[in-house]
């Protein structure tokens, strides 16, 4: 899968620098030449002989190992397709936004010019530093790709966000990120995609909603910029992307929006979780509890936003989603019927394993003509890949 590619690996001082092996075992079973330049902090934690017996190279830590009267740092620049800071300290994530370059790693990357991905690892309350972050959002605006630490008990001993992604997330955010700069499918493609489920508002605090993440809207809309299509994103949320971004909360938001930006794209697809139903009067004041064990809230029928634009005239090909919890084939046959869309992506929300807030998924996929085509269990973004494939072949 990565023969051809060299690959270099930047190792900071982190208790996660042990899962580097791992990853380098990966690369290489996967055809690549691998380098790794380690800070000195990093072999307190993996140490050197390890990392240049299972990279099969020499491991770069000074700043002047020169060489053939070349700067170590030029010459790996030069040599690398790609820079994989794993893990990426607190530390070093900060140096790099801030242009600090006080070891050969800073140094290496403040001169790569090509695709540089941090994994990050540290402490919970690092990661939700203020100025951590700021950095990362820095980074992450300039084209650099993060791929985001875990939740889970970490070494320090408490639980939190910031653990390192497992080395194969790792190395799979790899291969989409050098297949994405090789191979730019949808370049000159304007996609539209919603991701979120629509919240419907009760009252200034309440409001009726769905279990929908937004993780496959997003995976979509992140695999189509990789595969060069200029992506508007309408989410129910807001993300830090290169793409644009426009936030629609409800339905009736998200309609608007959609039919506004209608014009001129390639492709449309929703797969925001639209609520079937809002409040018929919207409170202007909180609602509050009274003696009565119950209370009863008038719900009417919001847009069908899938329906409505596949009626419409456009050059679009219209995409829908749709969640079952049984019947889903026979389900989703009478939905893209009803609705009229191009193709149907549809979910199993049954299992337990995949699905909402998972970062898998397993999903059919039909057309008008009721062909199917069946995407077997993988990561939302492998899946996303394939629906857009499909979409454009």
């Amino acid at each position: 899968m990565l023969k051809g590619f060299n690959i270099l690996i930047g190792i900071t001082g982190g208790i996660a620098a042990y899962k580097v092996c791992n990853l380098i075992r990966l690369y290489k079973k996967s055809g690549a030449d691998v380098r790794v330049v380690a800070t000195e902090n990093a072999l307190q934690f993996v140490t050197k002989l390890t990392l240049q017996t299972l990279s099969n190279n020499e491991v770069y830590t000074n700043n002047f190992e020169i060489k053939n009267y070349k700067p170590e740092h030029i010459s790996l620049c030069d040599e690398a397709d790609i820079f994989v800071i794993a893990p990426a300290s607190a530390n070093t994530i900060s140096k790099i936004a801030n242009g600090i370059c006080d070891n050969l790693l800073t140094t290496t990357a403040c001169a790569f010019k090509k695709p540089i991905l941090f994994a990050p690892a540290m402490n919970t309350n690092m990661w939700e530093n203020v100025f951590i972050q700021e950095n990362i959002s820095k980074l992450k605006n300039n084209g650099y790709e993060f791929i985001e630490p875990e939740s889970g008990y970490l070494a320090c001993g408490t639980e939190g966000k910031g653990r390192m992604a497992e080395p194969e997330q790792i190395f799979e955010k790899t291969v989409e990120i050098l297949d994405s700069k090789n191979n730019k499918i949808l370049k000159n493609k304007k996609i539209l995609i919603t991701a979120g489920g629509t919240k419907e508002k009760i009252d200034p605090v309440r409001y009726i909603t769905n279990c929908s993440s937004g993780k496959m809207g997003l995976a979509l809309a992140d695999s189509a910029h990789n595969m060069g299509a200029d992506v508007t994103l309408v989410s129910t949320f807001k993300v830090d992307r290169q793409y644009k971004n426009i936030i629609a909360e409800t339905a009736r938001e998200m309609e608007k929006v959609v039919k506004s930006e209608l014009e001129n794209q390639d492709c449309v697809i929703m797969a925001a979780a639209v609520s079937d139903f809002r409040i018929a009067e919207y409170s202007e004041q909180k609602i509050k509890k009274t003696s009565e064990d119950k209370i009863t809230l008038e719900l009417v029928k919001n847009p069908d936003i899938l329906k409505e634009i596949s009626a419409m005239e456009t050059k679009a090909t219209i995409v829908g989603f749709c969640a079952e919890s049984e019947n889903l084939l026979n389900n989703a046959k009478e939905k893209i019927k009803n609705k009229g869309c191009d193709y149907l992506v549809a979910n199993d929300i049954s299992s337990k394993d995949i699905g909402f807030s998972s970062d898998f998924n397993e999903v059919y996929m039909l057309d008008k003509n009721l062909n199917i085509n069946h995407i077997k269990r993988d990561t939302k973004l492998n899946i996303a890949k394939k629906i857009l494939e499909k979409i454009f072949e």
